[in-house]
């Protein structure tokens, strides 16, 4: 049972003539107030006399909205006049959860919610809450009615605008539009006249039989590779760059190499490990990679644990045979890197292209240019020396024959992409 406003307000009215009068007997008032309570209760309809069912969307990606809806039969023999809740979770963003339905005997209602989630991962629906008031709406009826829901929000890929521009410049790579690039590899090309400066022993010796003068060999750079994206979701990936997780910023960069890759024909695929394995995305389709990853990838968060960098490094190793790219999403954390994941990474740069790639805080750049007072003098000196320490750390990484990218969240997955493309485009895949 639940009381309104208008019982409040008629009990205050017994009380207020109990004191005016100052006679215990005016409390005898309250009998009457309780009487019309009980005869508002009896003539509401009942809310377990209803039947549930939820509908709409069950996956979005971040930043759009859901539509999610309540179907309300009736099958008592009353009218149901009541306020509807529909209750999701706080990052459902719910709006238009609270509403009132008017559902005739034997007929039903909908009642609609619109999500506008603020996180990935799967967001579950709560109970609906009926509340049903009496024709005198003194008093009614209420119930909490499970109905399971579930919208999976998934990663918004919002660098997917990037990715006609690089299709594009990968067509003239492999010849399919305006160009062919020609660089070190091992398909064969086509034979042309030695020049001075090629190497001997590209020379065709047949070919130059043949031929009044020496030819040489050219080949085209190999366009059917493995690429391994690893990323890091431990401690160096749960701090917020800008306005979101490092971890979102290097998923969106991980999807558009992905579907880069993909379109050029390479193999492609995914790893996410901290302490352990939280998402793996192995020997699928190029054209089922996007949604596979999305999916696979759309609950994981980044955890406040240091990475464990020798399993990550066996867990790629166990996912790579022949000579491959082995893309690494983290930070450039002096101490992770150095004590961490270089002293592991030997099997790894044996054998296979390594890239390290980091979202740099532009942040730490606008701290570094203020100095309006002596607070902002020690951030901007703080910030220098963390770029420092980053600046080291990168050369390093390219002392061990490790390729780097840097930059900020805006650029950070084009340049990845674009480092992906000098690498196709120069054979060294």
């Amino acid at each position: 049972m639940v009381l309104t406003w208008r019982a409040a307000a008629l009990a205050g009215l017994v009380v207020a003539a109990a004191a005016v009068t100052g006679s215990g007997w005016a409390l005898l008032g309250f009998v009457p107030v309780a009487l019309l309570i009980a005869a508002d209760v009896w003539l509401c309809a009942s809310p377990r006399r209803t039947e549930i069912v939820r509908g709409g969307d069950t996956s979005i990606r971040l930043g759009e909205s859901a539509d999610v809806w309540v179907l309300v039969r009736n099958t008592g023999r009353r009218r149901l006049r009541a306020t509807v809740r529909d209750a999701w979770t706080p990052s459902a963003g719910a709006r238009g959860g609270v509403g009132t339905i008017d559902v005739p005997r034997g007929q039903r209602r909908r009642h609609e919610t619109v999500l506008h989630p603020t996180r990935r991962g799967d967001r579950a629906a709560g109970p609906v809450v009926l509340r049903c008031l009496g024709p005198m709406g003194i008093a009614g009826r209420q119930r909490n009615l499970t109905a399971p829901w579930q919208v999976r929000v998934l990663a918004p890929f919002a660098s997917r605008k990037h990715l006609p521009s690089r299709i594009a410049r990968l067509r003239e790579l492999d010849g399919r539009s305006t160009i062919l690039q020609r660089g070190q590899g091992t398909e064969f090309d086509s034979l042309r006249e030695y020049v001075p400066g090629d190497d001997v022993r590209s020379i065709d010796w047949r070919g130059t039989a043949r031929s009044s003068t020496v030819v040489v060999k050219t080949w085209r750079p190999e366009r059917d590779r493995h690429v391994l994206i690893v990323i890091d979701s431990g401690r160096t990936s749960a701090g917020r760059v800008g306005d979101q997780p490092r971890l979102d910023h290097e998923l969106d960069a991980a999807l558009l190499l992905g579907a880069l890759a993909g379109k050029a024909g390479d193999r492609v695929d995914l790893l996410v490990v901290d302490r352990s394995v939280r998402a793996s995305v192995v020997r699928v389709a190029a054209s089922e990679f996007l949604s596979r990853a999305v999916n696979a990838t759309a609950n994981v968060e980044a955890t406040l644990a240091e990475s464990d960098y020798r399993a990550l490094v066996t867990e790629s190793l166990a996912r790579v045979s022949q000579r491959s790219l082995v893309v690494i999403l983290t930070g450039l954390d002096r101490a992770s890197i150095e004590e961490g994941l270089l002293p592991a990474a030997a099997p790894l740069l044996r054998k296979h292209k390594v890239i390290v790639a980091t979202v740099s805080d532009p942040r730490l750049d606008e701290m570094r240019e203020s100095a309006e007072s002596i607070g902002d003098v020690f951030a901007a000196a703080a910030a220098e020396a963390d770029e420092s320490r980053r600046r080291t750390t990168a050369a390093e990484l390219r002392r061990h024959g490790v390729s780097v990218v840097s930059a900020p969240p805006e650029r950070f997955a084009p340049e990845l992409a674009d480092r992906y493309l000098a690498l196709k485009k120069s054979g060294r895949l």
